[in-house]
């Protein structure tokens, strides 16, 4: 499933390989697993004629080996397309640079689901939201798509002053199953979080959680730093020390679990995505947590 593309400053991000948890409901054929029986496709089983009168699919050697001596039917399993989604978290939080630069990151993951996704016949569509729904680009299986999506990234901002939209953009996902990819940092409200993987109920659903090791394994045992709440809370110069850093980590790391285990309830854990993108760690992750 290649998913090379391109971006402003020319990166090349690596292939996403992806599948829906359970079977897909497309609307036409595609790559997926599905319950549709059709005359083409994947071998599924042998059936007496009766269940599926299908006679150019009769299997003359089962049916002679039938000690009934019934008629014996070969079904197929068909492939349908399905279609690809990113939520995108806009609030300013998502600007942060550290390590890696958060909206980078971002950019990069969409453009790579796009190209993806196209290049087997899925669709892509993309909605980003601060307080409101900001950017939405309709689900395409335009070979351009991820040309599309890097122009549209690149013009974006992240300002919004919470990531409230998200809960509208999942509203108006209805209809047919879809793997749906809820991008961001997660620092928000807990019962946001679960309000939105409960308004996503019904589809596969994948969180990737944005980080940076700046705000971890960068911190410094001792000295002064600065912090800057990106969402107008100011700034605040503080005196970072060994005890104090022992409590954020282990705040951080109480977070993660937290919010780990709340997805967990709602279907796949959360993928992290911290400092740079690799599109063959992700692709084992959405392969592995699949199954």
């Amino acid at each position: 499933m290649p998913g090379g593309a391109r971006q402003g400053a020319g990166t090349v991000t690596g292939d996403i390989l992806y599948r829906l948890r359970g079977p897909a409901a497309g609307p036409g054929p595609g790559a997926h697993r599905s319950r549709e029986i059709g005359g083409i496709g994947v071998f599924r089983d042998q059936v007496p004629f009766w269940r599926h009168p299908d006679a150019r699919r009769i299997d003359l050697r089962a049916t002679l080996r039938d000690p009934f001596e019934g008629t014996v039917v070969r079904r197929f399993e068909e492939r349908r397309a399905l279609e690809v989604w990113a939520l995108v978290d806009l609030s300013a939080s998502m600007r942060f640079r550290g390590t890696g630069v958060t909206w980078d990151l971002v950019t990069e993951l969409c453009i790579a689901l796009a190209r993806s996704a196209t290049r087997i016949g899925d669709a892509f569509g993309l909605i980003g939201c601060g307080a409101g729904p900001d950017l939405m680009l309709p689900a395409s299986r335009r070979r351009g798509t991820a040309d599309v999506v890097a122009d549209r990234l690149a013009a974006i901002r992240p300002r919004g002053t919470s990531a409230d939209g998200l809960l509208t953009a999942a509203s108006s996902l209805a209809g047919r199953r879809k793997l749906v990819m809820v991008v961001s940092d997660f620092r928000l409200p807990e019962a946001l979080i679960g309000a939105l993987f409960a308004r996503l109920q019904g589809h596969d659903v994948v969180p990737v959680a944005i980080e940076d090791g700046a705000l971890d394994e960068g911190l410094p045992a001792f000295g002064l730093i600065e912090l800057e709440d990106l969402e107008g809370g100011g700034r605040r110069r503080v005196m970072m020390r060994p005890s104090l850093r022992t409590r954020w980590l282990a705040r951080e790391a109480e977070r993660r679990e937290s919010f780990r285990r709340l997805a967990l309830r709602h279907g796949r854990p959360p993928y992290r995505l911290a400092d740079r993108f690799d599109g063959d760690d992700f692709s084992r992750h959405l392969l592995w947590t699949a199954a």
